[in-house]
């Protein structure tokens, strides 16, 4: 696509005026060639620390650090056109204080041209989304689930029920209220999810919530049936295509052995072609 035809990407501002509309689309994307697959569908395209456990191999999010965050957000940033890129902010890159937050999510924009970051936290992360977003970086908060608090919340678990309702609805609140232009809702009850859509001003982003929502997100690799180490129930798979690759390269490593690949068409003969006159 040229210059002169590439399709502006929404903004936060644009994002935040889709409250109520059409349902905003998204997926997460950590490589130039998923970015580029996913970018004409999607609203946003979110460069998750979910990156830690579908490339890296690590047990949870935790390990996940700024230079991979910036890594993997850049790789993104180039397969883009349309969409709008938002980058997670990795554990201990933001909760240690506001100025802290401030000098990270700064280096994550400008490395990787990032739109917005997102953090996650509730009530307690209200003081650090006011003092990023009065300093000109957009916001995507984070409530219920929230992966990078797995050791205080005992695994992943539904957050929001019960007693736990009510505190839920406030970490919704506290984040729009400090100036996020959205939020994630995960694995929350789909009946809370309504009720947090219906209370505040900003759009909604599910997972594992309601398609009350304003809108929804999933990671491409469950999506996809790339990433299958294990399935949440809200990860509904729209292809096998790691069940596909398995079969390919079972297919490619008994014609190695077979001595069947490469055939003729594959390898290069002595004499180089006649030019074409």
């Amino acid at each position: 696509m040229s210059a002169t035809s590439r399709i502006k990407a929404p903004t936060p501002s644009d994002i935040m005026a889709r409250k109520g509309g059409t349902p905003l689309v998204s997926l997460t994307a950590y490589t130039t060639p998923i970015a580029q697959l996913v970018d004409p569908h999607c609203d946003f395209v979110l460069v998750g620390d979910s990156v830690g456990m579908v490339l890296h191999g690590l047990p949870s999010t935790l390990g996940v650090t700024m230079d991979m965050m910036c890594l993997h957000g850049a790789a993104v940033a180039r397969g883009l056109e349309r969409a709008m890129m938002v980058v997670d902010m990795p554990f201990g890159s933001y909760e240690e204080s506001p100025e802290q937050a401030f000098r990270n999510a700064a280096r994550l924009m400008r490395e990787t041209g990032a739109a917005a970051v997102k953090l996650e936290g509730g009530l307690a992360m209200a003081p650090t989304i006011q003092h990023l977003t009065s300093r000109s970086i957009p916001v995507m908060a984070h409530v219920g689930l929230t992966p990078q608090a797995i050791n205080t919340l005992g695994g992943y678990k539904v957050q929001g029920r019960g007693d736990d309702r009510a505190k839920v609805m406030a970490d919704a609140q506290a984040v729009s209220d400090a100036g996020a232009f959205s939020v994630v809702l995960e694995k929350v009850p789909a009946s809370l999810a309504d009720e947090i859509t219906a209370a505040i001003p900003i759009p909604t982003i599910g997972i594992g919530a309601s398609a009350g929502c304003d809108g929804q997100i999933l990671v491409v690799d469950d999506m996809l049936g790339l990433f299958t180490a294990f399935k949440p129930k809200f990860a509904k798979r729209y292809a096998t295509l790691g069940e596909d690759a398995d079969k390919a390269i079972a297919a490619y490593a008994d014609e190695v052995r077979a001595r069947s690949f490469p055939a003729a068409e594959h390898v290069f003969g002595d004499a180089a072609p006649e030019p074409k006159s």
